[in-house]
């Protein structure tokens, strides 16, 4: 009699571990949820478009909070601590895709003039102060041919950013798709956590980039 009493709550004290690791998964499972879409989410570089400020295989963390995250499914922002800043390094959804994010600088917000004259920023006619910036392209596309390099838009709507990336000769922008929604905007780029080169681990070229870890984007 006395054992048959003890099977029965083993199984039960069994079922109850069972219980409370799946419950436990459940809810990291959702606070992670939360982190990524309301806080912090992780991003990989997967382009030239931003050397040499970021480089390809960085791994950073964007804010999610700092301009007010996005509720899921929707372009509905909620309240954040400040609106997107010229020089700010922000990921967004591609207006041509939103399935794809992109990484670019703010260089105009709403209602102010963009001008590219021979490869230089200008804005509100004041030529721009661009430390970060790289020229790659010997030559010069001429007015009228390419945006690239010269390059007069409307002003920036109402609700939208002027994005450019920092490796200018090289970069698909605001200068070929038009200004960002908004709506659009994932979050500000803060710091690379990990950096590697090369695409194989296997192979020599790859390489963990020590110097480029825990660096502030700016």
């Amino acid at each position: 009699m006395a054992s048959g009493t003890v099977k029965p709550r083993t199984k039960a004290k069994s079922k109850s571990m069972v219980r409370e690791y799946l419950e436990a998964l459940v809810v990291a499972g959702l606070i992670t949820l939360g982190l990524q879409q309301f806080v912090l989410q992780a991003f990989r570089i997967p382009s030239e478009s931003m050397e040499k400020t970021l480089l390809v295989g960085d791994f950073l963390f964007v804010s999610k909070f700092e301009y007010g995250p996005r509720i899921p499914f929707t372009h509905i922002r909620l309240p954040g601590l400040r609106a997107p800043r010229r020089g700010d390094v922000i990921v967004f959804d591609w207006p041509p895709d939103p399935s794809k994010q992109f990484i670019k600088r703010l260089v105009a917000t709403a209602g102010q003039q963009v001008e590219i004259r021979h490869k230089d920023l200008w804005v509100d006619g004041v030529k721009q102060v661009e430390p970060y910036v790289r020229h790659i392209a010997p030559g010069e596309d001429p007015a009228g041919y390419s945006p690239r390099d010269n390059y007069t838009p409307p002003r920036v709507p109402a609700g939208t950013l002027f994005m450019m990336g920092d490796n200018r000769d090289n970069s698909l922008d605001s200068r070929f798709w038009g200004p960002v929604p908004m709506g659009l905007v994932q979050g500000h780029a803060m710091f690379t956590y990990f950096s590697t080169g090369g695409d194989q681990w296997w192979n020599a070229p790859f390489h963990v980039r020590f110097g480029r870890m825990f660096r502030p984007i700016r």
